[in-house]
């Protein structure tokens, strides 16, 4: 449980410091006044990512050198802080070099937003984010596979751009770096694809009330082999400059009753279906880790109707620490929250 909270030129807070419900804590006020960066600075503090931006100093306030985030998180104070491009990580009085260590320390994270909705209608940059969240609290490995394959992937678009004619000798390191670390990537994406799809169809049942099958198809860049993939590529990548095969290039397809839900679902549909895919998040996460992650849920409920908004609430888990931000509390007599407690968002101002 996270019950406490403290925040130093985050965004638009200069200092924050509040005390947490150990279950639901609210947080009310008018667009563009801080709510969204409250959740983005829990998962920030445990998972060092955000799903905002990928890079740090877009946290920073502006005219500030540095930000810190701190909690206290069952029993144990975590503390992640950024200055002069080095990166701080610390539980207790043990500091961390490797990001691997002070994960095993901080809690899973489900984030819930609106803008899921572009896992429908965005780019599959989204939907391999949306993958690459879930299985990276899976397995800590993947984190360090996918950032090496990052690494790798520049080296080599670089290399192919380079020369009139690609120095194929000095491009092969990195295409086995792509295959070495790809194949970790794909495994474990198509592991949470399968244990996804276990769950998200009964979500969609119990969100929606119809009988609608809900289904995730993973669509691998390349065959399970990659390096036969690459090799059968080659011409092309030499035309194109380019590396056209690999993780980087995976997508997801999701289905409504087998037809393709990004042109065929109608609005509610779609609504019904990111919400299903974030609980099955959740659910698979609860079930391979064996604990419950925190869920962040960030102004979603004015964009749902009333049977979608009453029926996801009854499923949030009761066990599970809630955050939630909205603009009004018209839909909280709907819910059943044992205690919550709540805040005021003002100007970057909290009360």
């Amino acid at each position: 449980m996270l019950s406490k909270l403290r925040l130093s030129n985050f965004r638009c807070f200069e200092k924050i410091d509040c005390n947490l419900d150990e279950m639901t804590t609210i947080f009310i006020g008018d667009n563009a006044q801080g709510k969204t960066t409250i959740l983005e600075s829990i998962c920030l503090l445990m998972r060092l990512q955000s799903p905002r931006t990928s890079k740090i100093v877009d946290q920073i306030k502006l005219g500030a050198s540095n930000l810190s985030v701190e909690g206290n998180f069952s029993g144990k104070k975590i503390f992640y802080a950024f200055s002069g491009n080095k990166k701080r990580m610390q539980v207790d009085d043990q500091k961390f070099s490797k990001r691997k260590d002070y994960l095993h320390e901080t809690a899973l994270v489900v984030w819930i937003g609106n803008d899921d909705i572009l896992l429908l209608r965005g780019g599959s940059d989204l939907r391999r984010r949306y993958l690459d969240f879930g299985a990276s609290q899976m397995n800590l490995a993947y984190l360090s596979a996918l950032k090496a394959y990052k690494r790798a992937l520049r080296a080599r678009n670089f290399l192919l751009k380079r020369d009139s004619i690609p120095n194929w000798n000095q491009i092969k390191p990195y295409t086995k770096l792509l295959i070495e670390n790809g194949s970790v990537i794909a495994e474990q994406r198509a592991l949470l694809v399968e244990q996804l799809n276990r769950h998200a169809n009964e979500f969609q049942y119990s969100i929606s009330g119809e009988d609608e099958k809900l289904e995730i198809v993973y669509q691998r860049s390349g065959d399970c082999s990659l390096s036969e993939s690459f090799e059968e590529i080659r011409d092309e990548e030499t035309k194109q400059r380019s590396t056209l095969v690999g993780p980087h290039r995976d997508d997801i397809l999701l289905k409504i009753n087998g037809l393709d839900a990004s042109k065929f679902a109608s609005e509610g549909q779609q609504r019904s279906i990111v919400l299903s895919l974030k609980m099955a998040q959740f659910s698979v996460l609860k079930e391979i880790k064996n604990k419950n992650p925190i869920l962040l849920i960030d102004d979603i409920f004015g964009e749902l109707d009333s049977s979608r908004r009453i029926k996801f609430l009854s499923l949030l888990p009761k066990e599970s620490q809630k955050f939630i931000t909205t603009t009004n509390l018209d839909w909280l007599p709907n819910c059943q929250f044992q205690t919550y407690k709540k805040f005021i968002i003002e100007a970057g101002k909290i009360n």
